[in-house]
């Protein structure tokens, strides 16, 4: 089960940071972009890291508060769960 877990937020972390790279290409061509929802989804399921590393290895949504502040809150958050679980879950 842990395995599981590990290989999940691998991945969605991977995906994170490839829609940043995927969406930035596609801002600088003016095509189809991905929707800011989507992008804030994959970090509310687990890839909030890697949607973080593309915001600044990429420098894509830097300037938006909604980017700025609220994947570095979904990170805390996620952590916060991480450790407090496994005491809830004992009960």
């Amino acid at each position: 089960m842990n395995n599981l877990f590990l290989y999940y937020i691998l991945l969605i972390n991977f995906i994170g940071l490839c829609l940043m790279y995927i969406d930035k290409s596609k801002a600088i061509r003016n095509q189809w972009r991905i929707s800011e929802s989507k992008l804030l989804l994959v970090s509310i399921v687990g890839g909030s890291i890697g949607s973080l590393l593309g915001m600044n290895l990429f420098r894509h949504k830097t300037k938006h508060p909604k980017f700025t502040i609220g994947i570095p809150i979904i990170i805390i958050i996620q952590l916060l769960i991480l450790h407090y679980l496994p005491s809830f879950i004992a009960i």
